[in-house]
C-alpha cells in the first residue's frame, strides 16, 4: 500500500475490508497522507473510501469534522401518532447512511494488531477484545468502527456502576451495555415467588440480571444466551462478583431443557431488523424472540413458579406494535399477568427534545410484567 496522495480510483486492494455493521465494502480506494473532510465525503459519495496513511490525530480531526457536516440537529417536531412508524423507519435509514459515509475514512491494521501511522496510540488490547487472537494479515478497517473499539475498551477496564447491584459490570465491544438503570430496579424491587429455589436468565448478555437474581438470594440460576461475546463477558462477570458457584452459564437459545421456580427475560423492545452485531440488543425482527420467551415460558415453569418479562412500551408509541398486542400474546401462551411494576425511563435521550424520536421516548414507559400459567 505505497500509494500516494492522488485523486484518481484505484480498484480495491486485495485487503479484507473488515467492519460490525452490515455495510458493504467499497467499491474503490483511495490512499492520502491528508485531505479535507469534503474530498473524504465526495468520494464516500461516490462509493469510494480513503485509505488514511498520515498523521493519525489529523485523521481524527477530519473524522469529527465529517460527523459535524452530516449530523445536523433535528428540528422539535410536533408528530401525528400516524406518523410514528414512518418518522422510525427514517431516522434509521439517515442513520444507516450517515453510518456509511462516516465510514469511508479508512486505516490499515497491521500484522500483530499495529497502526503504522504518526502519533497512534496502541490499539492491540482493543483490538484482541474483539478479534481475538491473531491477525497475521493486514487488513482495513473505518476509523469510526476502530476509535469505537478503543473506546470501548476503555469502558470495559472501568466498568457500568450498578446501583442496584451495589457493583460494577464490565461489558466489552459486543455486548449490551446495562447503562439504562431503571429496568434493573424493577427487578431488584419485584416480589420473589413462594420459596424460590431456581431461576433462569434468558439472554443474559453482560449476566447483570443473573448478578441481581443471586443477590437476591436465589440458591441456583441457570443464564443463557447464543452471543459468544455475551457468554465471555457474563463468564467474566460472575468471577470478578464472586458469583460463578451460583450460577451455571449455557450456550442455548432461550431455554434450558429444565423447569424453574423464576424466569427472567429483557428481550430487544423493538420489531425492527439489526445493522450490525451490536443492535442484537436493541432489535428483535417480528418480535422473534419477544413471542417465542412467550409461547415456550408455561412448560419450563414449575407450578407456582412466574416469569418476569421486562418490556417498554417505545414499540407501542412508534408504531411498530399494536398496543393490544403483548397483551395477546401473552393470552394465547396461556399466560395471565399477575402484577405490572413500572417505571420511567431516565437517560438523557428521553429528556432530549431535538432527538427525532422525542414524541414518542417522552411517553415511553418500561414495565415488569409477573407472569404465571393459567
Amino acid at each position: 500500500m505505497s500509494h500516494s496522495a492522488s485523486s484518481h480510483h484505484q480498484p480495491p486492494p486485495s485487503l479484507e475490508w473488515r467492519t460490525e455493521s452490515t455495510q458493504k465494502a467499497p467499491q474503490a480506494i483511495v490512499s492520502v497522507q491528508e485531505c479535507s473532510a469534503d474530498a473524504v465525503l465526495k468520494r464516500a459519495y461516490a462509493n469510494t473510501a480513503t485509505l488514511w496513511q498520515g498523521d493519525f490525530h489529523n485523521a481524527k480531526q477530519v473524522l469529527a469534522a465529517i460527523k459535524k457536516r452530516l449530523r445536523k440537529p433535528a428540528a422539535k417536531n410536533k408528530t401525528k401518532p400516524e406518523q410514528a412508524a414512518e418518522i422510525f423507519h427514517k431516522h434509521r435509514m439517515q442513520q444507516a447512511q450517515q453510518a456509511r459515509l462516516i465510514n469511508m475514512l479508512a486505516v490499515e491494521i497491521q500484522p500483530g494488531f499495529t497502526l503504522k501511522l504518526s502519533r497512534a496510540p496502541d490499539i492491540r488490547a482493543a483490538l484482541l477484545e474483539v478479534y481475538g487472537e491473531g491477525n497475521t494479515q493486514p487488513f482495513l478497517l473505518p476509523l469510526n468502527q476502530l476509535l469505537g473499539f478503543i473506546g470501548a475498551h476503555e469502558w470495559h477496564k472501568k466498568g457500568v456502576d450498578i446501583v442496584a447491584l451495589g457493583a460494577r459490570i464490565h461489558v466489552p465491544f459486543g455486548v449490551f451495555s446495562p447503562l439504562r438503570g431503571e429496568y434493573l430496579d424493577l427487578i431488584a424491587q419485584a416480589p420473589l415467588p413462594p420459596n424460590c429455589r431456581t431461576a433462569f436468565d434468558i439472554g443474559t448478555g453482560s449476566g447483570v440480571i443473573a448478578a441481581l437474581l443471586a443477590q437476591r438470594g436465589i440458591p441456583t440460576i441457570t443464564a443463557t444466551d447464543t452471543n459468544p461475546r455475551a457468554i465471555a463477558c457474563a463468564r467474566a462477570n460472575f468471577e470478578r462478583l464472586g458469583l460463578s458457584e451460583k450460577i451455571l452459564l449455557q450456550h442455548a437459545d432461550l431455554f434450558p431443557s429444565e423447569k424453574a421456580d423464576l424466569i427472567v427475560c429483557n428481550p430487544p423492545w423493538l420489531p425492527a431488523k439489526p445493522t450490525s452485531a451490536v443492535e442484537t440488543a436493541l432489535y428483535d425482527p417480528d418480535s422473534a424472540m419477544l413471542k417465542g420467551f412467550l409461547n415456550g415460558v408455561a412448560k419450563h415453569l414449575n407450578e407456582s413458579g412466574e416469569a418476569w418479562l421486562i418490556m417498554s412500551d417505545l414499540a407501542e408509541h412508534l408504531g411498530l406494535r399494536p398496543s393490544d398486542e403483548l397483551a395477546q400474546i401473552i393470552g394465547n401462551a396461556g399466560l395471565q399477568i399477575i402484577d405490572t411494576i413500572r417505571t420511567k425511563p431516565l437517560h438523557n435521550k428521553a429528556h432530549n427534545p431535538h432527538d427525532p424520536l422525542a414524541f414518542a421516548r417522552l411517553r415511553e414507559i418500561t414495565r415488569l410484567y409477573r407472569l404465571k400459567k393459567v
